[in-house]
């Protein structure tokens, strides 16, 4: 009779899984970044220390399990950006209170927090002008978080989107067109917030902090970010820590209104 060295159950095969996927959504989260380096550096060690616990190399096992044991906390403090992003996904994507029968939810009813396809047009004809003009504009759409954290670092403004308000803020002599405009329930919130900027290898060279700022402000939440170039003039639109450039308006409006249909 042969006898089998391992069970495998069911269980364990989802249990592999898991690990898997858990394993490539952080390989995604990481991919371009500084992080990713020392995410391989990280695993290099860890293959190295089971080794030399496999071959009882007592002196370096124990070295190197002392360092395992406040591995915790240095994931923490080194990978502190994607920890933030991973649980903002899973807070977004499976919220246990988004539902009909939520509180919050209720009292929304009577309020309107949606962006319309008016405002989509509006902010897409303020993209526009900007971009013939050469103006340099940042402007952000929330999704389903409020972003009151970077809206608390401008200026609050709380009033209805209009193309001749957003071409004010950004005009090149306003007080408020360095920073950001944050767009939430069809108010434009707040102007010249600041944006946590990514460390991300960009492809193009030629993209500077604005550009940078809206990607870090994708990976950082799950909003839309609207940028025009003081350079060229071109338009480019990042959301889920992906960039592109050269949008025409009309590619522009149409991305902006999928990732609302999504909601």
């Amino acid at each position: 009779m042969i006898h089998a060295f391992i069970t495998i159950r069911l269980l364990d095969i989802v249990d592999i899984l898991f690990v898997a996927l858990l394993l490539y959504k952080l390989y995604q989260a990481i991919k371009g970044t500084a992080a990713f380096n020392i995410f391989l550096g990280i695993i290099f060690f860890y293959i190295s220390w089971i080794v030399i616990k496999g071959l009882n190399m007592e002196l370096m096992g124990s070295i190197m399990g002392q360092v395992m044991a406040v591995g915790v906390l240095a994931l923490i403090v080194v990978f502190q950006q994607e920890i933030r992003k991973f649980f903002l996904l899973i807070g977004t994507r499976y919220n246990l209170f988004n539902n009909k029968l939520s509180l919050e939810n209720f009292f929304s009813r009577f309020e309107s927090t949606s962006f319309d396809n008016e405002n989509i047009k509006k902010v897409v004809s303020a993209c526009e002008i900007m971009s013939r003009s050469k103006t340099g504009a940042l402007i952000v759409l929330t999704n389903k978080s409020e972003l009151n954290e970077y809206s608390d670092t401008g200026e609050l403004i709380d009033a209805e989107v209009s193309v001749s308000l957003l071409e004010t803020i950004f005009f090149r002599n306003s007080p408020l067109h360095d920073g950001a405009a944050i767009i939430h329930g069809n108010k434009i919130k707040a102007a010249r917030c600041v944006l946590p900027v990514s460390n991300k290898r960009l492809k193009n060279a030629q993209l500077g902090l604005r550009h940078r700022a809206a990607l870090g402000m994708t990976q950082a939440t799950d909003a839309m970010v609207i940028i025009v170039s003081e350079e060229t003039g071109n338009i480019s639109f990042a959301f889920d820590g992906k960039l592109k450039e050269k949008v025409s308006v009309v590619e522009l409006s149409g991305m902006i209104e999928e990732v609302y249909n999504k909601k």
